[in-house]
């Protein structure tokens, strides 16, 4: 039994992929009056380019894509594809004008997500290989795209995808690079933190080293009163040169702290003479004396 969604969490994660693009995804397309969910499909819905490199396996979208995905719980089977294909036909009759007048196929792709490799399916039909964890299964007509994450290059394009592969090696690569298009993706990867944990995947790549990366890669977009928030004024003068930290003091604390060299810089050995003359005689007891030899 899983103890997260992977499928939302998936169609979550392309969402945020796809914010600000002419695409828009739309999570478990309901198919039918029996409920039947498709796990995600991937529509423009606007003319334009997409400025970024798309994962691997998922270069060739078109108006239409239909995604299933399966994750490390599960198999990606014969029948799944089935369903996938099944999806498609309803799918497509639902967004034609009508029944007689279906949009062309080329507006519409299927795709196949899995987290490991799909030894049971393999074993069943052929699957061309097209690059690293990308193959084609051939269905009559059809092509299904099928992109295996654990067998993804680690790359940047490909980092949301590894955060869902459950190796260890790349969900520590997808936490580090996945470069977040939303502020609630954050949430979502702390539910797959929590959930891994759950699981008992031990991940070098902290919840902490997420937050700081997180913080760094935003930390442009912060005002200066917010990037100074909760620090005292001692640390916010930390790493600034003697004098600015002097300027930024009251000045009777612009000494306190500095060691003796720093105070005495600048002054000739007279000066520091007369200076130390001048401290023992001040003092209520004369001043400390120097030991005769």
């Amino acid at each position: 039994m899983e103890l997260i969604n992977w499928h939302r969490l998936f169609g979550l994660l392309l969402t945020d992929f796809f914010t600000g693009s002419p695409y828009v995804v739309e999570l478990e397309k309901d198919l039918s009056i029996k409920k039947q969910l498709l796990d995600v499909v991937v529509v423009r819905k606007t003319e334009g380019e997409f400025d970024e490199a798309l994962p691997d396996g998922l270069e060739n979208l078109t108006t239409h894509n239909l995604i299933t995905f399966k994750s490390h719980h599960e198999s990606l089977d014969d029948w799944a594809l089935k369903e996938l294909t099944g999806h498609y036909v309803n799918y497509r009759k639902q967004v034609s004008p009508s029944f007689d007048s279906l949009l062309p196929e080329s507006e519409f792709r299927l795709y196949a997500v899995c987290s490991r490799q799909p030894h049971s399916l393999m074993a069943e039909v052929e699957l061309q290989p097209v690059s690293d964890g990308v193959y084609d299964c051939r269905r009559g007509t059809d092509t299904i795209r099928i992109v295996v994450m654990r067998e993804l290059p680690e790359a940047e394009n490909n980092a949301f995808l590894h955060l869902l592969s459950a190796s260890v090696s790349r969900v520590a690569y997808g936490t580090a690079h996945y470069r977040q298009h939303s502020p609630e993706t954050s949430t979502l990867v702390k539910q797959l933190f929590v959930g891994y944990k759950k699981e008992g995947l031990s991940l070098p790549y902290t919840m902490a080293d997420f937050k700081h990366d997180v913080a760094l890669e935003h930390i442009g977009e912060l005002t200066l009163e917010e990037r100074l928030k909760g620090l005292t004024p001692e640390q916010r003068l930390a790493g600034m040169p003697p004098e600015q930290r002097l300027a930024g003091m009251p000045p009777d604390q612009r000494l306190a702290g500095m060691p003796p060299e720093q105070r005495l810089a600048g002054l000739s050995p007279d000066e520091i003479e007369e200076l130390f003359k001048r401290v023992r005689q001040s003092a209520p007891d004369g001043g400390p004396k120097r030991k005769r030899k």
